[in-house]
């Protein structure tokens, strides 16, 4: 059986900064997997290119049997909408949606109807502990309370594949921690894959397995030292 996820020998270059230099990380189906590294080491780009957000300049990424740098922009923004849900550090919530509306809208993009998106957005809130928040708009929230949003948003799709770029970053330990907690459950719960960046040792250790990302080359970190 193929991987979930493989990325093979991927190179991206922003400007005149190599980002990647021929990165390989294969991940198999419900594993949680950390991707570590220092600032500036390649680790986000290399997850927004696993998520088919950006595309690279040479290499391979495959989703299961799907070849995802050879699909066009709405291919892969069909894929990402059917298929993963992604989480990053500051939320990204849409400051003039209330939370109720931010975790609908992406039930809508795929095909709910708005009292159906509505009801199970609602749900979703209840289960990350924010349900007295869904009137709120994002600048009325605390950070935690925005992340979990997020994170609702993120789940209710029910995707095969989770992506949290730093999403305890903007957090303090508690919160971070909580928010994670909340993730890694429902994740593990529904048997979702989740691939999660971080440059934080407490947080990666909550996963299955850790790479890190130095210079732009995966690094598998041996269980022994985690």
């Amino acid at each position: 059986m193929s991987p979930l996820l493989h990325a093979r020998d991927v190179t991206k270059t922003f400007g005149r900064t190599q980002a990647l230099r021929g990165a390989s990380l294969t991940i198999e189906a419900g594993e949680v997997v950390a991707i570590s590294g220092p600032s500036g080491s390649g680790k986000s780009t290399l997850l927004h290119c696993l998520a088919g957000i950006v595309t690279p300049d040479e290499g391979e990424i495959h989703y299961g049997e799907t070849r995802l740098d050879e699909l066009d922009e709405d291919a892969r923004t069909r894929l990402r909408r059917e298929a993963f849900g992604i989480v990053f550090q500051f939320g990204g919530l849409v400051p003039e949606l209330t939370a109720e509306e931010n975790v609908a809208v992406s039930l809508m993009f795929g095909g709910a109807g708005r009292a159906e998106a509505s009801e199970t957005a609602r749900e979703w809130l209840d289960r990350v502990g924010v349900g007295d928040c869904a009137s709120l708009r994002p600048g009325e929230l605390s950070g935690g309370q925005a992340q979990r949003v997020a994170l609702a948003r993120a789940l209710a799709t029910e995707p095969t594949v989770v992506f949290a770029d730093e999403p305890t970053g903007a957090l303090d330990s508690v919160a971070g921690e909580e928010v994670l907690g909340l993730l890694l459950g429902v994740a593990r719960e529904r048997g979702a894959t989740v691939v999660l960046v971080t440059h934080d040792n407490r947080i990666a250790a909550f996963a299955d397995r850790e790479v890190v990302v130095r210079d732009g080359v995966v690094t598998e970190v041996p269980a022994v030292t985690r």
